[in-house]
């Protein structure tokens, strides 16, 4: 059994791949923004409401490391919330939001 080229140059990716795995990232999901005033954060009490951007339906947006990746909704998985993606940002859009 001889190992060819491609089967080396596979096994080298594999284990570059396998390398950062295990990098751990920052995932941020966000309902909405808002500005605030400090004297008006300051009179918030249980049961206020604040008002966000964005409209109820409207998509969730998904960071990774503070960059924008996906878009999705909430979801409720064994009494926890959750995201489910509906939307992958594309590498265009990406560079978009930077310029």
């Amino acid at each position: 059994m001889s190992d060819k080229p491609e089967t080396k140059d596979m096994d080298l990716d594999k284990k570059n791949l396998d390398f950062i795995l295990d990098i751990p990232l920052q995932v941020t999901v966000e309902l909405g923004r808002t500005k605030m005033l400090v004297k008006d954060v300051l009179q918030l009490n249980q049961g206020a409401v604040v008002e966000l951007t964005k409209l109820a339906g409207e998509p969730l947006d998904i960071f990774v490391n503070s960059k924008l990746v996906a878009r999705g909704e909430a979801v409720v998985v064994n009494e926890k919330f959750g995201v489910r993606l509906v939307d992958i940002v594309t590498p265009n859009e990406r560079v978009e939001k930077i310029l």
